[in-house]
């Protein structure tokens, strides 16, 4: 605690004293210096001796680096632009860069942050309060996210390490941000004396890149939620996955992210799908859907190709149906699991015969607050089950077994509330489960086996080297184990984004591949 309120302290003491500088002078990892003063940006040794000098007029300087080397940045004093420099202080170097685009708006207030990934972000806000965030890699920077700060924002800084901007509001206060792109535009105001939260600190989390992503849904807002993964039977590289969008219907998309067809059947929220069912005498692919108009299950087929069409509805007797998922027990038939945003759970069996579907109730169960997403173990007819605010639950699935659960992952050290989407990997070393943590954009995977043992947490950034950004404030994922060829040879995971960036846009989904999972986990 005490250290978490020093480093508040001490960012609150810089945004105080730097306005006040004519001169700015900055420590460089490894030893030297960069100073700015009326006249030039200088670089030094350890020593003092002078290595470079840039002639400029220009203030708040800023910059990030490693072994002496890295970027810098300063405000121009005439044109009231960002100047980014790349400084090299072994071949003793400093080097104007590409600037920014011309902003709409003179630039006030300048900082860098470096995250988790190691890239590279610029901060630039104008008096009026408009803000934006730029990629400072690559030939030319690349805006990612646009936001709001304090009007006249003359200063801010950034701590790397709480991923936290810090800028100030005249005769307001300090405001702490998210500095992560991904993250969702929150503030709060930081009180002269007031007392950090306490806590113990999370598992690090490795950060993944996506080998993919799928084209942006076709609305504005909170619209894709939760993806299911079908794999073709005679050429998996012609596997799809099935989103949806919450505002229309139903996405699908090939293994490249093009989609492929969309189905406009209302307002659906959680998708899932089993192949191979044994119905009525056929061996069939199924995939359900939660249905938020008229609060019903909705029932797809999935044929030899890929093509997705609806069979049929029933109602699920829920005022505000939520999250849904399937279970296939060893013995055979098909079972959907809906819940409600009360806490109520109805498992229903699935029944087929000449082309008419029904859904009859097998049992009912309840939690004591809001869940949504559940994946069940077929291989060991174990359940899943995700309280949002709590963590995650286990009981038996059949719907002739008792209904006592077991908390498997509370909510704490490693998941962060909002508990979302749920997935079960079937490797040959065994099967694991992985979490969607809304509340921190990290992803939990744990043995989907007692005692549950955590094995790790990641995040998803950015692959520069294909133009995509990561992932963050998840909804729905799935996974599968199944070879897809290509990067996804020893399975895929899909996953919704909820802020897409670079540039800002409707959300889609990304495509991570297990081998990098395993690898980055050791798993």
């Amino acid at each position: 605690m005490q250290k978490h309120l020093t480093r508040a302290a001490a960012w609150l003491c810089i945004l105080a004293s730097t306005a006040a500088q004519s001169a700015e002078r900055i420590a460089l990892d490894g030893g030297g210096w960069l100073a700015l003063d009326k006249h030039a940006l200088q670089l030094t040794d350890a020593a003092g001796k002078e290595l470079a000098r840039l002639p400029m007029r220009a203030r708040q300087l800023d910059a990030r680096t490693t072994s002496g080397s890295g970027i810098a940045v300063v405000l121009d004093a005439d044109t009231q632009h960002a100047l980014p420099i790349r400084v090299d202080i072994q071949r003793g170097e400093l080097t104007r860069l590409a600037p920014l685009p011309q902003q709409p708006f003179g630039v006030e207030g300048l900082c860098l942050f470096r995250d988790r990934q190691g890239l590279d972000f610029l901060f630039v806000a104008a008096r009026d309060g408009q803000a934006e965030q730029w990629l400072m890699h690559g030939a030319t920077p690349q805006l990612v996210r646009k936001l709001s700060m304090p009007l006249d924002a003359g200063q801010c800084r950034v701590d790397d390490a709480r991923h936290t901007l810090y800028a100030n509001e005249e005769g307001i206060g300090t405001w702490a941000y998210e500095a992560n792109s991904e993250a969702a535009p929150a503030r709060r105001l930081l009180k002269a004396g007031a007392r950090l939260p306490a806590g113990t600190a999370a598992s690090p989390a490795v950060v993944l890149e996506p080998r993919a992503q799928t084209m942006p849904v076709a609305r504005l807002g909170d619209v894709a939620d939760d993806p299911a993964i079908w794999v073709h039977p005679q050429d998996a590289t012609r596997s799809r996955v099935l989103g949806t969008n919450k505002k229309q219907g139903l996405m699908v998309y090939d293994l490249q992210g093009r989609q492929q067809q969309f189905l406009d059947v209302g307002r659906l929220n959680n998708v899932d799908l089993r192949q191979g069912v044994n119905m009525d005498g056929k061996v069939l692919d199924l995939a359900v859907a939660s249905q938020r108009d008229d609060n019903s299950v909705v029932l797809f087929g999935v044929d030899a190709d890929g093509k997705v069409a609806e069979l049929a509805r029933f109602a699920t007797g829920f005022s505000e149906v939520y999250g849904i998922c399937l279970f296939q027990p060893r013995s055979g038939g098909l079972d959907v699991i809906v819940n409600d945003k009360g806490g109520a759970f109805r498992q229903f069996r699935i029944a087929g015969s000449g082309g008419r579907w029904s859904g009859t109730l097998a049992r009912e169960f309840k939690v004591d607050s809001q869940p949504e997403g559940c994946v069940a173990d077929d291989r060991n007819e174990r359940l899943f089950i995700g309280e949002e605010k709590r963590g995650v639950w286990t009981l038996a699935a059949r719907a002739d077994q008792p209904v006592a659960r077991k908390m498997v992952l509370a909510v704490g050290r490693d998941l962060h509330a909002d508990v979302e989407g749920m997935a079960i990997y079937e490797g040959a070393k065994g099967a694991y489960l992985i979490v969607s943590s809304q509340g921190d954009s990290s992803y939990v995977v744990l043995d989907a086996a007692a005692p549950y043992k955590v094995r790790g947490r990641f995040k998803v950034g950015f692959n520069l080297a294909e133009g995509i950004d990561g992932t963050s404030d998840t909804d729905g994922l799935d996974v599968t184990s199944k070879n897809l060829g290509g990067p996804y040879v020893q399975g895929m995971l899909v996953i919704q984004d909820g802020y897409k960036r670079m540039p800002d846009g409707p959300q889609n989904f990304k495509y991570v591949s297990w081998e990098d999972v395993a690898k980055a986990l050791k798993l």
